[in-house]
């Protein structure tokens, strides 16, 4: 009866374990892309303004569009892993 019982509360861990995860990681890719669009928004908006500064421009913007990449694959990373080890 206890085994039982223990067990069923071990089923419930690990779904919230796994719903947290599934959560964790829209958020990463929800705030990965707002991220990136505010990128790109800007760098088209300055463009705009100064087509002659173009080349300019991307290059500033590419190092934090990277950096922000980056982070979210480091992030999806984490989070699968957690999901990895909880199993």
């Amino acid at each position: 009866m206890q085994e039982a019982a223990q067990a069923a509360t071990t089923t419930i861990n690990y779904s919230l374990a796994f719903m947290g995860v599934g959560i964790g990681l829209g958020l990463i890719v929800i705030g990965a892309g707002l991220g990136i669009g505010r990128l790109a928004a800007g760098a088209a908006e300055a463009i705009g303004r100064q087509p002659s500064a173009a080349s300019q421009i991307t290059g500033a913007v590419n190092l934090p569009l990277f950096l922000l990449e980056g982070v979210a694959i480091l992030g999806e990373v984490f989070a699968l892993l957690v999901l990895l080890l909880l199993t």
